[in-house]
């Protein structure tokens, strides 16, 4: 309480002159408007342009041509949604999720399901199941495949022995 009452004379010490001096300081200046605010034409005057007739413009347009044909009417497909793109694509290879599963893949990519379907056939088969074959079956590039087959193991576990004897053995 006794705070209050220190602040809130120091606040109103001297708040007089200090007001005072405040209102004599100089102003800033506005910063000055740009030349074409200044002189804004009057909107009877656009109205009246707009509805003049210019001669020139006229002959000019007399000598334009203009023939249009209507655009081919697009088809709907069985499934009555329009492809969005006009890519070449490919019914999917397997699947066992049923209506969830999807249909059609853009050429040159394959899902997830197909991934891992061809590394399984390739690691059961590889003389049957090659790079090239892979490329045909599922109609991807051979530089793809190869990096595929390469890089990409699914499902690898591998058990390091331990390096000492002490550690735990399991039962």
């Amino acid at each position: 309480m006794m705070g209050a009452r220190v602040t809130r004379v120091f606040k109103l010490f001297n708040l007089e002159s200090r007001a005072h001096r405040e209102i004599g300081k100089a102003k800033p200046a506005a910063a000055p408007r740009h030349p074409g605010a200044a002189s804004q034409p009057d909107p009877d005057q656009f109205q009246e342009e707009i509805k003049k007739k210019d001669e020139h413009l006229h002959t000019l347009l007399k000598d334009v041509y203009v023939d249009s044909r209507d655009p081919p009417v697009n088809v709907i497909n069985n499934e009555r949604s329009l492809p969005s793109k006009t890519e070449e694509r490919r019914l999917t290879k397997a699947g066992q999720l049923g209506h969830l599963d999807v249909k059609t893949i853009p050429k040159g990519k394959i899902s997830v399901i197909e991934a891992l379907a061809l590394l399984n056939n390739h690691n059961r088969s590889p003389n049957k199941w090659t790079a090239e074959t892979i490329a045909k079956e599922y109609s991807l590039e051979l530089k793809d495949v190869t990096a595929l087959l390469t890089y990409f193991i699914p499902f690898s576990v591998e058990i390091f022995p331990p390096q000492d004897k002490k550690a735990l053995q399991s039962r």
